[in-house]
């Protein structure tokens, strides 16, 4: 929503975000639960040596596939990658022609409980609006810490509204 300012040609852009929060992984619908399981799933075999922060995703792919990715750490740290990025990567890898309807993250610290929802990161973000441009269908994020709510945002969008993608470049 613009609001004019007093200033010729200046106003202020307001963006929102609506994002459902489940008050627990048991209290989503059925199809969520089987991808936030896969995501737990993943995060048990996550390599997080240096940061004890591991994190897990599972991918839900428009054939019924689920993909899934946890973070691999390096002891030089721009080396690692996240999560998201392991699963949706190896998604476009093995099933290029699917669409990527949703993703679960999860994640568990052995240095202390994380009770509020994980979200991707910026380069995640980015790389999954990649995706769902890719494929014009929204990309359902559900989010959950170790325990507690899940945070659950119906496309990219919502985490990163305005967001650069290939059309800015004369693409799609």
């Amino acid at each position: 929503m613009a609001k004019k300012i007093n200033k010729p040609d200046v106003y202020t852009l307001t963006v929102t975000a609506e994002i459902e929060v489940y008050a627990s992984v048991e209290k989503l619908p059925k199809a969520d639960q089987i991808l936030m399981a896969k995501a737990k799933e993943a995060v048990e075999n996550a390599y997080a040596p240096y940061s004890h922060f591991k994190v897990g995703a599972a991918v839900r792919l428009s054939n019924g596939k689920i993909i899934l990715g946890n973070n691999q750490e390096n002891a030089a740290y721009p080396s690692g990658l996240c999560a998201e990025r392991v699963a949706i990567f190896q998604a476009g890898a093995l099933y290029p022609q699917a669409a990527v309807k949703a993703i679960a993250i999860c994640c568990q610290s052995v240095l202390k409980p994380v009770l509020e929802p994980v979200t991707p990161c910026g380069a995640c973000r980015q790389s999954i609006a990649e995706y769902e441009s890719r494929s014009g269908v929204p990309i359902r994020l559900i989010m959950t810490g170790q325990k507690g709510s899940v945070y659950v945002a119906n496309s990219i969008h919502t985490l990163l509204p305005l967001l650069f993608n290939g059309a800015l470049l004369g693409k799609k």
